[in-house]
């Protein structure tokens, strides 16, 4: 019997370290954006499993690697990685930095767009939909506003620590 445990163990582990799961605060954080597209009338956004990816393993990496600090921003990346690293500020110099991570850490075919939250203590998925409604750039991104118009066909999210993450994509994922 505990052979047989340990075999379906191994099987389980095995198959969680191929997909890319939604924790249940990102599951949450999901719904919730959905929901909130919902009462403007937008469409549902399949989930992601290369998004996803993209989503979690940014978030780790800003909590643990501190990217995001002086004068580089929340879509900054880290050198700790096996990603291309990259100070991203404000004058968006650098954009194609995040637009490319999708492609450059999965077989993801399309550009990536990211929008990401810091809290101090704790962050959970209705402090980071709320912070990024009252942020006029981030509400248009989730509500498909302004240049963001295009449909989105895929979404990843990540939430690890402080930060919260969600990329958005114009391909599907395959």
């Amino acid at each position: 019997m505990k052979t047989v445990f340990s075999i379906l163990t191994l099987v389980l582990i095995s198959i969680s370290s191929f997909t890319q799961e939604l924790s249940k605060e990102e599951l949450k954080l999901y719904n919730l954006i959905i929901e909130y597209r919902k009462s403007y009338g937008l469409p549902e956004i399949p989930i992601s499993k290369s998004l996803t990816f993209v989503a979690q393993t940014h978030a780790r990496d800003l909590m643990i690697n501190r990217p995001d600090t002086a004068e580089c921003n929340l879509h900054s990346w880290s050198n700790k990685g096996k990603w291309e690293s990259c100070c991203y500020t404000d004058d968006h110099a650098k954009a194609t930095c995040m637009w490319e991570k999708p492609r450059e850490l999965t077989n993801y075919s399309g550009l990536g767009f990211e929008i990401a939250a810091y809290s101090g203590n704790y962050i959970s998925a209705g402090i980071a939909l709320e912070l990024w409604k009252y942020s006029p750039g981030h509400n248009d991104v989730i509500l498909n506003k302004n240049i963001w118009k295009q449909e989105w066909k895929a979404i990843g999210i990540g939430i690890y620590g402080n930060y919260a993450v969600v990329w958005f994509g114009y391909a599907p994922d395959k």
